[in-house]
Formats: C-alpha cells, sequence, structure tokens
C-alpha cells in the first residue's frame, strides 16, 4: 500500500512511517509531497496531513491516532506514543524526558537528509527504542530496571 506524508519530516511522520510499517503494512511504499493537492495524482492514504483520518485528532498527535484506529494495545507502543505526543506537541501531557533528545536528533537529520534517507536511517533507532522499552517491561512491570 501506498501512504503519503507532507515532505520535510520530522518526529510526528518518521515515528508513525515506522509504526505503519512495522505494525501495520510491511510493504508501506512512502510519498512525499509539497502541496496536498498533490495527493490526487496518487493513489495513496495521506498521514499527518490536516483533515485526514491518520492525522492530529483531539488531543492524540498521529501516532496515537494510527494506534487507536488500529488497536494496537502494545503498552511498549503507547510508552513510545508518549515520547513521540511530547516531542511532537510539547503539552506536558507525558513524562517523557526523552522526548526533546529525539526530536533534537530527527530535526538534526532534517538538516542534513532527504526524506526517504530519514526513514532509512531513523527506523533502526525506533526499532532500538521500541526494544528497550520492550525488555524494560519484561524486567520490571513497565519500568527500566
Amino acid at each position: 500500500m501506498k501512504w503519503a506524508t507532507r515532505a520535510g519530516i520530522h518526529i510526528d511522520r518518521a515515528s508513525s512511517a515506522w509504526l505503519i510499517r512495522r505494525f501495520v503494512d510491511p510493504d508501506a511504499e512512502f510519498i512525499f509531497v509539497d502541496d496536498p493537492e498533490e495527493l490526487d495524482l496518487h493513489d495513496a492514504t495521506p498521514f499527518d496531513m490536516r483533515g485526514v483520518d491518520y492525522g492530529h485528532h483531539g488531543a492524540d498527535c498521529t501516532f496515537e491516532t494510527i494506534l487507536r484506529r488500529h488497536d494496537l494495545s502494545d503498552p511498549v507502543l503507547w510508552r513510545i506514543a508518549g515520547i513521540i505526543h511530547e516531542a511532537d506537541l510539547e503539552d506536558e501531557a507525558y513524562d517523557a524526558p526523552e522526548a526533546p533528545g529525539l526530536d533534537a536528533a530527527l530535526r538534526g537529520l532534517s538538516m542534513t537528509q532527504d526524506d526517504p534517507s530519514i526513514l532509512t536511517l531513523s527506523g533502526p533507532l525506533f526499532d532500538g527504542l521500541y526494544e528497550l522499552y520492550r525488555r524494560g517491561y519484561l524486567l520490571g512491570a513497565g519500568s527500566l530496571a
């Protein structure tokens, strides 16, 4: 399936692309558009764009919306969602001290890499974050013991 998002990706779009490819659509292809009207040229599902199903809804960032739309209840993904939410929205809704560092890393990548390269480079970062918290949940009932 093809998925489309705005060009110039940062934390929510990069993490949402990882989430889509890892837990929703392993064969996902990503298209980056400068203008939402370009979507008419592609047969793609839009995400992290204004007014689309897979975007910000209520207090949720796109990552959280995708989790809800696909009934993904994995507590590790929800822990990561708190980090992504805080990095993207900076509303202090979650205790996520990792958020500023992860956001800085993704913003730095966006200054030196094109969008497909950012997805290639950030995928293993999100895989590692997932594994870190997965092992923490296995060891310490929700904390990194």
